[in-house]
């Protein structure tokens, strides 16, 4: 699935499509607005990956303490506020 066809999904689907990768379908219930969703399976995921989705969904909480931890475990500099829709989208383009 290309970027522009996930964007599409997410506007029109109800759940994320089951060939997505687990990290893809956490970046989905992200853009999908479901941080729950997300956190449910990003929490789950191992290694550097993982904690870079677990680190965004914390730094959308507000929670930036908790954001930097995971984006150190996963051998990345914090991203802050600002920076959240640019590393979202980051992410989905480098999984997808």
């Amino acid at each position: 699935m290309d970027f522009k066809n996930f964007l599409d999904s997410v506007e029109a689907d109800s759940a994320p499509p089951a060939s997505l990768s687990e990290g893809a379908q956490a970046l989905w219930w992200t853009k999908k607005g479901d941080w729950e969703a997300a956190h449910d399976l990003a929490q789950d995921m191992p290694g550097a990956l993982g904690s870079r989705i677990h680190g965004l969904l914390h730094a959308i909480e507000g929670d930036m303490g908790n954001a930097a931890y995971w984006y150190h475990r996963a051998g990345e500099d914090p991203i802050d506020a600002s920076q959240i829709d640019t590393e979202w989208e980051a992410i989905a383009k480098s999984i997808l």
